[in-house]
């Protein structure tokens, strides 16, 4: 699986202009589901992202998590963030899980961070949706799952 996870004031996403899923302070998550991609990626991908530390601390330094901070989670399922453009000039998306794989590991991520326990807001598993959202600092990371960490 492959997450960026940007920190953020407010964020929002819109189907055919209605929203289906906002939230005040927290994180917005564009998840993407590889084909190799099991249940045990979701899971630890829930818990390391619930689990950062990059929510100011009272000295203003990076000391805080989610769950310190009481902030919520946005999800969006955006398959792209698995495109390989290393040839050519059109990405191919052969790395990313086939729809129905997709939309069942992406829905047990959502599982796995409420589980977690903070408020979470999903975007629509396949539509076109438009995202907005305020970053706050900016903070955003790349987390990949093939990758250790």
């Amino acid at each position: 699986m492959r997450a960026v996870v940007t920190r953020v004031t407010s964020a929002a996403v819109t189907v055919a202009g209605v929203t289906v899923g906002a939230i005040d302070h927290g994180l917005l998550v564009l998840l993407g589901v590889a084909r190799t991609d099991e249940e045990n990626d979701a899971i630890v991908l829930a818990r390391k992202i619930t689990e950062l530390r990059i929510f100011a601390d009272g000295a203003g330094a990076m000391n805080r998590s989610l769950a310190d901070t009481a902030g919520a989670v946005l999800v969006v399922s955006q398959f792209t963030l698995l495109g390989d453009v290393r040839k050519g000039r059109r990405p191919s998306f052969m790395a990313a899980a086939a729809p129905d794989r997709g939309q069942a590991l992406y829905e047990r991520f959502v599982r796995a961070v409420r589980d977690l326990g903070p408020q979470v807001a999903t975007g629509e598993f396949g539509a076109s949706m438009a995202v907005a959202s305020v970053n706050d600092g900016p903070v955003t990371i790349l987390i990949d799952t093939a990758k250790a960490f």
